[in-house]
């Protein structure tokens, strides 16, 4: 497997794992097409991968990738932008991305968004 995480985004996503709760042990970063851009996402904090879930070990944390994540992401540098304008994660040379202009805006995960899952058994 052969994606890059930057410094930034590697300490954000090692954050969230930390702050997620008792048990808590990876980051599950999921990426599907879509917009100008190429790719729309959503993670959150798990306390295991789920099942098909690729597992990346990076400094301290784990990286579970389903399986459209890691044929999207193979050759992707994934960072992370606090900005004024923009705070979240950014994705750059992605698999299939379409042609857009170079002012497409970057793909992102707002901060806000982040939400804490409850397990089914309650924790």
């Amino acid at each position: 497997m052969n994606i890059t995480l930057t410094a930034a985004a590697e300490k954000f996503m090692q954050r969230m794992v930390r702050f997620g709760g008792e048990g808590v042990t990876g980051f599950r970063l999921q990426v599907s097409p879509g917009g100008c851009s190429g790719v729309t996402s959503e993670f959150s904090v798990e306390q295991s991968p789920r099942q098909g879930d690729a597992v990346l070990e990076c400094n301290g944390f784990k990286l579970f990738l389903p399986v459209e994540s890691r044929l999207l992401l193979e050759g992707a540098t994934v960072g992370f932008a606090e900005t004024a304008t923009e705070s979240g994660l950014t994705f750059r040379n992605v698999a299939g991305a379409g042609s857009c202009s170079s002012t497409a805006a970057t793909p992102a995960v707002a901060v806000s968004a982040i939400v804490r899952r409850v397990q089914p058994n309650g924790q």
